[in-house]
């Protein structure tokens, strides 16, 4: 009963990941969801600029510290090992949707090419980026990212074994492909808003102090020189740019 409440556990995570996801793609281009970047009525800049940077914050500090392998040593004497993962994955997805929920737009327009050949190239690398997002997951291991195989293999009553590192697809390329999607998909709007510069400008700069400062030294630790090397090889973002040397 415990594994197969910890393989439903797993499921839901999963699922809510998936929606969040989902939700992202249409808040960010302000299509489809109920509440996009841009939505509602600006107030005063200050209090909506203080919020939104809070909840910047809030997702920032939840999504780092929960992956540091310090914080994972205590964590997992708090919360079992075959749903540590999923619980990782959920508690990403409930601060992202505090970002959606309680998102202050401040609509001032900064650039606006809507229309024009530009705008629709802007378009298509936005949906360029969130498939270079999504596909990234799954050149790795998508379910073991996710956190399903940790709680597949427990219901099977197996040990879950990691996936190793790998040089495979865009990761041939750039070392963190699933996070160039993601500043793609950031930046790549026809209509570039206040609120949405903002929220491009505090995720690229979390998203680089993150991976090159917190997640490149957790790997080295974890893989020596095989990943010494894989940086002298390979930039981390874009294409031949930013190799170790």
């Amino acid at each position: 009963m415990g594994r197969a409440l910890a393989f439903s556990y797993g499921i839901l995570s999963y699922i809510v990941f998936f929606l969040t996801f989902l939700y992202a793609i249409g808040f960010v281009a302000n299509i489809v969801v109920p509440k996009g970047i841009d939505s509602g009525s600006p107030g005063a800049f200050l209090p909506s600029l203080g919020i939104n940077l809070l909840l910047l914050t809030i997702f920032a500090l939840q999504h780092s510290v929960m992956a540091r392998p310090g914080f994972k040593l205590i964590w997992k004497k708090i919360i079992p090992q075959p749903i540590e993962r999923s619980t990782y994955v959920l508690l990403s997805s409930l601060a992202l949707c505090l970002i959606f929920f309680y998102w202050q737009p401040m609509a001032r327009v900064v650039w606006d090419v809507s229309g024009t050949p530009l705008g629709l190239a802007l378009v298509g690398i936005y949906w360029v980026g969130w498939l270079i997002v999504l596909s990234s997951t799954f050149m790795t291991s998508h379910f073991d990212l996710l956190g399903l195989n940790q709680v597949l293999a427990n219901l099977r009553n197996r040990e879950f074994v990691a996936g190793g590192f790998r040089r495979v697809a865009l990761y041939r390329l750039v070392r963190h492909p699933l996070m160039t999607g993601f500043l793609l998909a950031f930046w790549a709007t026809p209509l570039m808003s206040i609120g949405h510069l903002l929220f491009a400008v505090v995720t690229t700069i979390y998203v680089v102090m993150a991976v090159l400062l917190l997640e490149e030294k957790d790997l080295i630790a974890e893989l020596g020189e095989d990943y010494q090397s894989y940086r002298r090889e390979v930039g981390p973002f874009i294409p031949g740019i930013g190799k170790e040397r």
